[in-house]
């Protein structure tokens, strides 16, 4: 047996570790040929301890050799196996072991042992970890606070990759302290080596570890700035199954990370693909508050992209999207199931009816009584009125509600209410009541939107609504109506609302005062554009409103 007590341990540089551990190299090779049982076994020892001179002569050439703590340490762990080696040679040689499975147990994780040895001495060779990992500077170079900085995170993450499990958990509840301080610098020095070693500790054994390597990941994909590593280097599979049987930690910042991460489209479909929806629909219905909110958004992310919204309908999103409009434990989750719905009823009918037979209508109805954001849930609405009845609309309390966002709501949310507005007149009954609940005025002054879509919704709903007289009679009453409608003849591509507004005027012009606000306000002038354009009225209206400009003048006269 070969005692590692000759010298102070504490003491010995990195040369010196270097030199005792190749003489242990020979010995540990000598004394495991002498052995005469489990050969197998100990014939891949051999084979590995006759790997390590080479390894050893590689990693003492390198220029950092000496300055880098890393090598020291490897070294130190290089020793150590050799020395359990000759140990278990020994014993193997006077056949002193207690059992036959325990002896071939403890060869087979011998062999583990010399594995990591071997992987982490190629890892500092091949992958510049010493020379990017913290070098202990000689005393006449002065380095910056910064790049001192930079060399021990640099150190921290290299150890990472490196040594027993235990060790990567040390360096790993430091790299968690220095990213609460200092995940700037953090960031600045990473590499995709650093993502990949990260990425492997997500599958550790020990739950600790995984909720303290989630807990980092989870920061790196709030920052921005790796998103591309950490889906290149398959971070997805090991998040999805945080999410499924994680610690209650590991279980919030997978559903973060996943969150983040799935703003990408290639990455929300790539979720989808290794079955995360799933996983996210019922951490919907069993997560704590924040879990809930993080896998709503997540949900939302992917809604956005068209291809899979029939797979997250088949998952139950649409079910359980219905109820975070009324359970959500956060008002963020509400509002993450409200874009979810607009986003699965965008362009599928089947999702609308789907929408509408769990109750969708009614709940996101309620949910505009709230102090929540209206824009999703009134976009989701335009999407659903057209599979609905108009009695069932009307039961429902919609135009008083698209009433309201119009007078308060923000500007997006307005322009989705107009939008909605347009879908319902399609009997002559509901454009009655759109008229009757004081929509028109409201509708007026969206014509004066600064969006040129707001502008054109509006304006195709008044153009819908004046078909009846009584509404006719509501626009022309308003004051801003020819003004605003005059403006929207322009003949610039970017207004698409003009056929409308020919439209609108067409109706208005059979009154000799719209007719005269309509000239004062330049309406000839565009409308001969437009004629020449072919919009259709224009000609019509242009001639019109010629005829009406030549009759007031030789009435002057």
């Amino acid at each position: 047996m070969v005692e590692d007590n000759d010298v102070a341990i504490e003491s010995r540089s990195t040369e010196e570790w270097l030199l005792h551990t190749q003489e242990l190299v020979p010995v540990a090779v000598n004394k495991a040929r002498e052995v005469k049982v489990f050969s197998c076994r100990w014939k891949v020892i051999i084979s590995k301890l006759e790997q390590i001179p080479s390894c050893l002569s590689d990693l003492s050439s390198h220029p950092c050799f000496s300055k880098n703590a890393l090598c020291k340490e490897q070294l130190q762990a290089v020793s150590r196996t050799l020395i359990e080696a000759i140990e278990l040679a020994v014993f193997c040689v006077k056949e002193r072991y207690e059992g036959k499975l325990r002896m071939q147990s403890d060869l087979d994780a011998l062999t583990g042992k010399l594995d990591l040895n071997l992987r982490d001495c190629m890892l500092l060779i091949k992958t510049g970890m010493l020379g990017e990992a913290f070098a202990s500077l000689a005393p006449a170079v002065v380095e910056s606070d910064v790049a001192a900085t930079h060399n021990n995170i640099r150190e921290l993450l290299a150890r990472l990759q490196i040594g027993h499990m235990e060790a990567k958990h040390k360096a790993l509840d430091n790299l968690v302290e220095v990213m609460k301080e200092d995940e700037k610098n953090v960031l600045s020095v990473l590499g995709r080596s650093n993502i990949a070693s990260l990425v492997q500790l997500l599958t550790a054994t020990s739950h600790r570890i995984r909720e303290k390597a989630v807990t980092v990941i989870c920061s790196l994909a709030e920052s921005g700035s790796c998103e591309n590593w950490l889906d290149s280097e398959g971070v997805l599979p090991p998040l999805i199954r945080l999410v499924e049987s994680g610690s209650a930690v590991g279980k919030e910042k997978a559903a973060i990370t996943l969150q983040r991460l799935s703003m990408e489209a290639e990455t929300a479909r790539a979720i989808v693909g290794n079955g995360g929806v799933r996983t996210l629909v019922e951490l919907c219905q069993t997560g704590d508050s924040v879990s809930q909110a993080a896998a709503a958004c997540a949900l939302k992310n992917i809604s956005a992209v068209p291809e899979v919204r029939q797979t997250l309908a088949e998952e139950g999103v649409v079910r359980v999207a219905i109820n975070l409009l009324n359970c959500g434990m956060l008002l963020g989750s509400k509002e993450y199931a409200a874009e979810c719905l607009q986003n699965l009823t965008a362009s599928n009918e089947n999702l609308r009816r789907s929408v509408v037979s769990e109750g969708g209508v009614r709940n996101l109805l309620a949910y505009l009584d709230g102090p929540l954001p209206q824009e999703s849930a009134v976009g989701a609405l335009r999407n659903l009125v057209g599979s609905v009845s108009d009695e069932t609309l009307i039961s429902m309390g919609l135009l008083p509600r698209l009433v309201h966002v119009l007078r308060s709501g923000s500007s997006s949310a307005q322009q989705a209410a107009t939008s909605a507005i347009c879908r319902v007149c399609r009997s002559t009954e509901m454009k009655k009541l759109v008229g009757e609940v004081g929509c028109i005025p409201l509708l007026v002054k969206m014509l004066e939107a600064k969006s040129n879509s707001a502008r054109e919704v509006a304006a195709q709903a008044i153009a819908s609504l004046m078909v009846l007289s009584r509404n006719r009679g509501e626009v022309k009453k308003d004051g801003k109506s020819v003004p605003n409608l005059v403006q929207l003849l322009d003949s610039s591509p970017q207004n698409t609302a003009k056929k409308y507004a020919v439209s609108c005027l067409g109706s208005l012009s059979s009154s000799k005062k719209c007719r005269k606000l309509m000239i004062s306000y330049g309406a000839i002038g565009y409308l001969k554009k437009l004629t020449e354009m072919d919009i259709p009225g224009a000609k019509k209206l242009h001639e019109r409103l010629e005829r009406g400009k030549l009759r007031s003048l030789f009435s002057k006269k």
